[in-house]
């Protein structure tokens, strides 16, 4: 687990409504609001596009200390829109920490380091679960889950619970899987193709029996089939 990165943004007040928020996208600046627990009233602000852009890079959680007419605030990005054609950010959500109140975020997992089981043994990292969602107060923030998986060998496997959890809360399911080490393909492959189903009665063919079952004494083969020796001997009878 790492810790978040700290980094400043510079916001102005703006004006609200549609005309104001497209005149500010015009000039490259995007339009955003900053809410939290201790803001008694919503904050409308915007900034500049590249700056938001640099931020929208890091897939790190980053701690931003924004900056609106002399007033600092330490704030997490929520949530971002996009314009649907160009891509280009149209607006955004900042949230405004309280050392007193949990925040709920999402938080990258990274896997570190090359497992034994594909280094000596061939096998292959299966990562279903990339992003972890906790609860947790502003100073326990982790910037990511950096894990070290460069001991696990094929059929290991970590889960949340795993993971160093003390003073968060986890919103996962703490049994679901992180990362599990499988075999090669050609393993998997060579089980598939040992595991073989009995015919069912449908699809043996009339009179067919199963793989190593006999007739019962006496019975009598089936309608269209000759059991061995007839052929021979209605061919001597017609002669």
């Amino acid at each position: 687990m790492t810790t978040p990165e700290v980094i400043t943004l510079k916001g102005e007040k703006r004006e609200t409504g549609r005309k104001a928020a497209d005149a500010l996208r015009d000039s490259m600046r995007v339009p955003a609001v900053l809410y939290g627990p201790e803001i008694d009233e919503n904050v409308h602000f915007s900034v500049d596009e590249l700056e938001l852009e640099k931020i929208l890079s890091v897939s790190k959680r980053q701690i931003i200390e924004l900056d609106i007419d002399g007033t600092t605030y330490k704030t997490l990005l929520k949530k971002t829109e996009f314009h649907p054609v160009t891509d280009r950010p149209v607006h955004f959500d900042l949230y405004a920490l309280s050392d007193d109140h949990k925040v709920s975020l999402s938080v990258p997992i990274r896997l570190e380091g090359t497992p034994v089981g594909v280094r000596d043994g061939g096998g292959r990292i299966f990562q279903p679960m990339h992003i972890l969602r906790i609860k947790v107060l502003p100073e326990n923030i982790p910037g990511d889950y950096t894990i070290d998986i460069s001991e696990l060998e094929i059929g290991d496997n970590l889960h949340v619970r795993d993971l160093e959890l003390e003073g968060i809360v986890p919103l996962d399911d703490v049994s679901r899987t992180i990362v599990t080490i499988r075999p090669p393909k050609s393993e998997e492959l060579l089980t598939s193709s040992l595991i073989t189903e009995e015919p069912s009665e449908e699809e043996l063919e009339e009179g067919e029996l199963p793989e190593g079952e006999e007739l019962p004494e006496g019975e009598e083969p089936a309608e269209g089939e000759e059991a061995e020796g007839e052929e021979g001997a209605d061919e001597e009878e017609t002669k």
